[in-house]
């Protein structure tokens, strides 16, 4: 089997690491595809830094109770949420694992919870470790820890639900975003499902799942044609066994990976068979992906739009440049993509929606600021211009965009001048 050339090599980093980064391109133009996709997907280095300090469930959970003290509760986990952004923004600046790490943000985005609502970063923070853990792990265990998961129960209202006050939040959005999708299931389906998930709580001392089953609705339930005692592991079994959850996930791994257009179904389907052949193997969905013809055609390079994450945590990770006193974490929100704050529990819609006017002013400041430097090389060489790659100006046009520049190159000389320029095309917001 032939060895990548650097346009497949640059096209796969770029696709699914955290900016293009040359190193890895160079070391995946040296060996075939198999052998590419097979380090991708084994690089789990789940080093992470120390987490800030944050606040107990149980030292909220008391201020709370004191009506004086309810500002104090969101002051607290204002200033704790950014911390713990700054935390993980850091970590994707330096991480190994570029791969897992994208894939994190991908089931970030898909079971979402905000520090706006949940008011508790260190659950937040526990959530992130799960999604991490399960990130290139079995989407079928993801699925069924998220359901206990502190920070879901909270942001969906879990926590409260009771057999004589079921609260349907989470049945809906496990039924309508997190599997089978609308149109097919029932609001009679929901709400079983609501009822099978009564009495799942967290424990007020220690922060963690707990099942009372006092407070659980012991009743015969039907779901989905299916008759009997359920609770909600039975419903999430259920779901896990319905083909529409493996085709909504590979739906959307159409749109993380390959194209912002509607997906081919044809393709779509196959994924979803390996999908559930693999009892919801998230690796193997991923060599179903990476492997197909789809994800290496010629027509859907540049045919994703690239998120304020990849556009800023990419171009740091590609490029030498610093972001000195820049708050990236707060520039995320402001671009739309504050982490652990989503702006709804469908998360980010992603796509084209990264673009408007307005977004793509910000996006443009960003590259500004930080390809900002004095590009005058014949008196100053840059620690910039110092450690970008000796190559030629077509081969770093290669390198930097996925498609042919939209402006002139500059006419005067300088490979950070190119650089810069490169940047600030428009071609260089899609990858």
């Amino acid at each position: 089997m032939g060895k990548l050339g650097f346009s497949d090599a640059r096209h796969l980093v770029a696709r699914t690491g955290l900016g293009a980064e040359w190193g890895t391109i160079q070391r995946y133009q040296n060996i075939s595809k198999q052998k590419a996709i097979h380090h991708l997907l084994m690089n789990r280095n789940m080093r992470l830094a120390h987490p800030p300090k944050m606040s107990s469930w149980n030292k909220m959970l008391n201020l709370r109770s004191n009506m004086q003290r309810k500002k104090m509760v969101m002051r607290i986990s204002l200033v704790e949420g950014k911390k713990l952004q700054d935390w993980w923004v850091d970590h994707m600046l330096n991480t190994r694992s570029p791969f897992l790490e994208r894939m994190t943000l991908f089931w970030h985005n898909h079971f979402p919870s905000s520090i706006d609502k949940t008011q508790q970063a260190n659950f937040l923070h526990q959530q992130n470790l799960l999604l991490r853990r399960y990130a290139l792990g079995n989407f079928g265990k993801m699925l069924h820890a998220i359901a206990k998961d502190p920070a879901m129960l909270v942001y969906l209202d879990g926590y409260i639900s009771t057999k004589d006050e079921p609260n349907e939040n989470f049945g809906r959005e496990l039924l309508e975003l997190f599997t089978i999708g609308l149109g097919h299931y029932s609001e009679n389906d929901m709400r079983e499902a609501a009822r099978a998930f009564t009495g799942w709580g967290i424990d007020d001392r220690t922060g963690r799942y707990v099942y009372r089953s006092k407070d659980h609705d012991h009743g015969v339930k039907t779901f989905l044609g299916k008759r009997g005692n359920f609770n909600g592991e039975h419903i999430i079994n259920i779901l896990l066994q319905h083909p529409r959850t493996a085709e909504r996930i590979a739906e959307k791994m159409w749109h993380e990976f390959i194209n912002v257009s509607k997906p081919d179904q044809r393709v779509i389907k196959q994924w979803a068979q390996v999908f559930r052949g693999s009892n919801y193997d998230i690796p193997s969905l991923m060599k179903a992906v990476f492997n197909s013809p789809a994800f290496w055609a010629k027509e859907n390079r540049g045919a994703l739009i690239k998120s304020p994450i990849e556009l800023t945590i990419g171009t740091l990770r590609a490029l030498p440049y610093t972001p000195n006193r820049l708050d990236i974490a707060h520039n995320l929100n402001i671009m739309g993509q504050g982490i652990f704050a989503h702006p709804s529990v469908k998360g980010w819609s992603g796509g084209k929606d990264w673009i408007s006017t307005q977004s793509l002013l910000r996006r443009s400041s960003m590259m500004t600021s930080l390809s900002r430097g004095n590009l005058n090389e014949r008196k100053y060489k840059s620690d910039v211009a110092q450690m970008l790659p000796d190559i030629s100006p077509d081969k770093m046009r290669e390198w930097l965009l996925a498609i042919p520049p939209l402006q002139a190159a500059p006419q005067k000389p300088g490979v950070q001048r190119l650089a810069r320029s490169l940047v600030l095309d428009p071609a260089y917001q899609v990858v």
